[in-house]
């Protein structure tokens, strides 16, 4: 029989299995806190809604201030590094301390963000707002991951992808926003979004009131030991491999997401908004992915769906830098609905092999996530500036293949939610 165990906040790896307290979390055994999971998805879309106009911007930037490729990666990168160092540092520190309230307040970095972006006149300025919104990003997801799993009702892989629905959706909406209002009224258009970040602080507050008499429930959770779960180094390999893993996902969204608008420009010659319109049916398909992923998991098995999601992808990628306009946006739909279902199964994958430490592992993994999506838009820029968009998406084609590596992953024990 298990046996319960002390774990103490300097270990790391240990892997051990939470007894969630789910009836004192409003998410009883009959199933998920919907309304709560509806509540912090719906500020994921807010969130990411803002986000996504940062990239979606680019080619006005571009522009008015005659950036080049490298300059336009660095303004991603501004905003993806700052939220890449913190978020592992703010879950580090909620899991000692939680903070219910802190969502709301790091969402009004990105509500000034937003207002300092719409009246940005010089470069640094530009690359300043980028990082306050990376700010904001980097409060919000850690947390918001937590509460994720504790309104699951022990589905944590659909709750999941609840969580990643409300943000793919709100990436998908920058690039139709920036169309829609963004191009035809300027720069100065982007104040107007600083009312959205104002709701999700209002969403956000009445989480926190709902999250904060949590605490003391989850302080008293159970933390017992699994006879089949995977050794401390087994843990530490399996980590490594899953950030490698989404190191192949997220560098290939973000050559998409970054520069596809200007790849569908200079090779077939489209205008700027329809270029957006394509970028939002990937990033749609990617939405609809990122939601079925966490429940096929919680079915199948969350390796399963890593095998699947990111190999599954690798005939469509290298398909696309041949393709014609009409087949490029056909494969970028099944491209975003297969590389994203990946998503949820790796964070959940991520928790259970490390469940003491969910704000930590959560915060590094979204962390870096978004730190290797910068960094490589930055990378990708350059070797644009030096080559050509069509040669970056030759080269990118083949990074889904690095999911082979997921044959190093454990398997992980079954456990009675």
């Amino acid at each position: 029989m298990n046996k319960s165990v002390v774990v103490s906040d300097e270990i790391l790896t240990e892997p051990v299995i939470v007894a969630d307290a789910a009836p004192s979390l409003g998410a009883s055994a009959a199933g998920p806190a919907y309304v709560v999971l509806a509540g912090i998805s719906f500020s994921h879309f807010l969130n990411d809604t803002m986000q996504s106009l940062i990239a979606s911007v680019y080619p006005i930037l571009k522009d008015s201030y005659a950036l080049d490729f490298a300059q336009i990666g660095m303004i991603t990168l501004a905003f993806q590094f700052t939220a890449s160092l913190l978020q592992p540092l703010v879950g580090h520190f909620t899991d000692k301390k939680a903070q219910p309230f802190s969502l709301a307040i790091g969402m009004s970095s990105t509500f000034f963000g937003l207002l300092l972006l719409s009246v940005a006149q010089q470069y640094m300025v530009i690359l300043i707002a980028a990082a306050l919104v990376g700010l904001g990003s980097a409060v919000f997801h850690p947390e918001s991951a937590r509460i994720a799993r504790l309104a699951s009702g022990g589905r944590y892989g659909f709750a999941q992808s609840v969580f990643q629905l409300g943000g793919s959706f709100g990436t998908s909406m920058g690039p139709v926003l920036a169309a829609l209002i963004v191009v035809p009224f300027g720069q100065p258009s982007i104040a107007w979004f600083s009312s959205i970040a104002f709701l999700a602080i209002v969403v956000l507050w009445r989480i926190g009131q709902w999250y904060k008499p949590q605490n003391k429930a989850r302080k008293a959770a159970v933390i017992v030991s699994h006879p089949d779960a995977p050794s401390p180094r087994r843990v530490q390999l399996a980590l490594a491999v899953l950030v490698v893993l989404l190191f192949s996902k997220q560098l290939y969204v973000s050559s998409l997401s970054s520069y596809y608008i200007f790849y569908l420009i200079d090779r077939f010659g489209v205008s700027t908004q329809a270029a957006q319109l394509y970028l939002f049916v990937f990033l749609a398909a990617n939405a609809v992915g990122a939601f079925f992923g966490g429940p096929i998991g919680d079915r199948f098995g969350r390796k399963i769906v890593i095998w699947f999601s990111i190999v599954g992808a690798l005939p469509f990628t290298l398909a696309l830098p041949y393709a014609g306009l009409t087949a490029s946006a056909v494969l970028t739909v099944f491209i975003g609905l297969i590389i994203s279902s990946t998503t949820s199964s790796i964070i959940v994958f991520a928790q259970e092999l490390v469940p003491h430490r969910f704000g930590m592992i959560s915060g590094v993994f979204f962390g870096v996530a978004f730190g290797i999506g910068g960094l490589g838009a930055a990378l990708l820029g350059r070797l644009a500036d030096h080559t050509s968009i069509a040669f970056v998406y030759q080269i990118c084609a083949f990074l889904p293949a690095i999911g082979l590596l997921a044959v190093f992953l454990p398997k992980m024990p079954q456990t009675e939610h």
